[in-house]
């Protein structure tokens, strides 16, 4: 269907990301807050209808400029009706300028349900597909509550590596009881699969989850610091020694084969989010989508986006965000570019006196205006930043 004209007032010809939110799950999963996004089946037409409207929201605002992903994410992604991830990537075709090899990645649970559908979402234009594994080991999906087992996980992997030239799958370790020798056997069988990306996450325990509630309770001991310590170094030998180093503190990729997407978050460039609860960073502004389905898209239909609300960030926002973003890299941040970006002063930006004490340590290294962590620092990462980060 020919897309209406319009007509772009962004004058940045930096590139920019694209993320679309598909909130629904088939089922109640550990992650979702709403029931109202559990469903058996959507409207498809008033879907693509509406999500269309809201990309056309953001490309009046920055259409033109270089398009270099689009990240379906979400719910259940890969239960996306594939007629809208093809309208969608037709539109964003149309609406910016899509670099030759545009990355167009979606997120996927490795069920067999899903699996059908790869081959549709291929041809609809997703050219890589990031895997909910988890793990390799039947009872700590039980524990991790997720819906598929080992076999049906690994079936999807295999479809996913037949039908998708580029393919990502996670693992988190740091599991209780689990133990070194445990992790080193199940990480030398997901490195042995072959993929180019792996994102190796340690298990946290984060605030309002049920494993706070089991913890609380003294049903679940994490991991002490020490042993979490040692798994984390062990992972970053055997990927590396796998041609899959770290290029952020836990995501592995060979040289490549880095998730171009998530390299614009990290690098603090431009994306537009779209969908409900969506968020998104564009031209110095936060925004946010109203994150209740019915929500957004009753705002959808009464104002032509989703929006709940955009915000205009203060230069010391955007330069903390810059910094806290990409000192996760093995890159490091270019100081200089954090400044012309966020309009802080590069001597005001970081602790000169608390670089030079952690460089001393091996912790961080600051060569001309570039600062990065060292692999012995990633270990501390959550501590060295308040210390060296000023703004």
């Amino acid at each position: 269907m020919p897309l209406p004209p319009f007509t772009a007032i962004s004058a940045s010809t930096d590139p920019i990301a694209l993320y679309v939110h598909w909130p629904f799950c088939v089922s109640k999963c550990p992650y979702c807050d709403f029931n109202s996004h559990v469903r058996e089946q959507v409207d498809a037409d008033a879907w693509r209808t509406a999500l269309l409207a809201d990309l056309r929201h953001e490309a009046v605002l920055t259409g033109g400029r270089p398009l270099s992903s689009i990240f379906f994410g979400g719910g259940t992604p890969s239960l996306m009706p594939p007629a809208i991830v093809a309208s969608l990537v037709e539109a964003a075709a149309e609406y910016w300028r899509p670099f030759p090899d545009l990355e167009i990645t979606l997120e996927a649970n490795p069920g067999s349900v899903e699996a059908a559908r790869f081959s549709d979402l291929a041809a609809a234009g997703v050219n890589r597909v990031s895997l909910g594994l988890q793990a390799l080991e039947d009872e700590a999906l039980h524990f991790l509550g997720r819906a598929h087992d080992v076999r049906e996980g690994l079936a999807a992997l295999d479809v996913a590596q037949s039908v998708f030239r580029r393919v990502n799958f996670d693992l988190i370790y740091a599991r209780p009881g689990q133990s070194e020798s445990d992790w080193a056997a199940e990480l030398a069988r997901g490195l042995s699969f072959g993929t180019d990306h792996l994102s190796l996450y340690q298990l946290t325990i984060e605030p309002g989850t049920r494993f706070e509630t089991l913890v609380a309770q003294g049903k679940l001991l994490p991991a002490d610091g020490d042993h979490a310590a040692i798994l984390y170094e062990q992972t970053q030998d055997m990927a590396a020694a796998a041609g899959i180093p770290a290029y952020e503190i836990s995501n592995h990729a060979r040289t490549g084969q880095e998730s171009r997407h998530n390299l614009t978050y990290w690098r603090y460039g431009d994306y537009m989010g779209i969908g409900p609860g969506a968020h998104g960073r564009r031209l110095g502004m936060a925004t946010l989508r109203h994150r209740k389905p019915e929500n957004w898209m009753g705002a959808v239909q009464r104002n032509g986006h989703g929006l709940q609300g955009e915000e205009t960030l203060a230069p010391q926002d955007r330069a903390r965000e810059a910094l806290l973003m990409g000192l996760r890299l093995a890159e490091g941040v270019d100081l200089r570019r954090i400044a012309r970006i966020s309009g802080v002063a590069e001597t005001d930006l970081v602790d000169a006196k608390a670089i030079e004490q952690l460089s001393g340590h091996g912790l961080v290294a600051k060569t001309g205006q570039t600062l990065r962590i060292e692999p012995a620092g990633m270990l501390l990462l959550d501590a060295i930043l308040p210390e060296i980060v000023a703004v």
